[in-house]
């Protein structure tokens, strides 16, 4: 239905944003890998898919179509909804999920929180021929500030459906043991490791 959004930026966190389009603005979900594109960003287009539901019509956008498409690919497969493609695109960039899938790298997959052996063979058995077509996207590194980091990390991480109480903990774990970690995207791709 929307092939893309542009607008201004009114509200991020990396899990959604708000888009601001004529006064109107769209609550759109995001991956990490987006939100690491965003993040310094006042105004941006995002390419979009509507999931529409019998309970809500939820976007989902992304910073580049490569994303996007990979994102759609993901749906496709049995076992896959949109949250858990939305964890693995925050787990692993467009590229590495590609990598994973034509080296079939189950390990890889079964990383991500709602992905277990069987699903992540079915992606694998899915997605190879699909993804051997494929261009290679481009994979792109955004600095972040300090201010924060730690709090956006665990909004992030609660909003993914990981437990609050757990999160802390292994957010705490992680900055003790790497007190040099100054990216929202660093953090969470260590604490998801440990959540594995």
């Amino acid at each position: 239905m929307y092939a893309y959004l542009q607008g201004k930026i009114t509200y991020k966190s990396p899990t959604n944003i708000f888009l601001d389009i004529g006064n109107i603005a769209y609550d759109i979900q995001i991956s990490l890998n987006t939100y690491g594109q965003v993040e310094n960003l006042d105004s941006v287009k995002l390419y979009t898919h509507l999931i529409v539901r019998d309970d809500a019509h939820t976007l989902y956008g992304f910073f580049d179509e490569d994303e996007k498409e990979l994102f759609i690919k993901l749906l496709s497969v049995s076992g896959i909804g949109p949250n858990t493609a939305r964890v693995t695109l925050s787990y692993m960039k467009p590229d590495e999920a590609r990598s994973a899938i034509l080296t079939d790298n189950v390990a890889a997959f079964k990383k991500v929180k709602g992905v277990g052996p069987k699903t992540a063979q079915r992606i694998i058995l899915d997605l190879k021929d699909k993804i051997a077509k494929d261009s290679v996207g481009l994979a792109h590194n955004v600095n972040y500030s300090n201010t924060g980091i730690r709090e956006e990390a665990i909004s992030a991480l609660v909003a993914l459906g990981f437990q609050k109480s757990q999160v802390n903990k292994t957010v705490d774990k992680v900055l003790a043991q790497d007190s040099s970690i100054d990216q929202v995207e660093s953090l969470i791709k260590s604490v998801l490791r440990h959540l594995s």
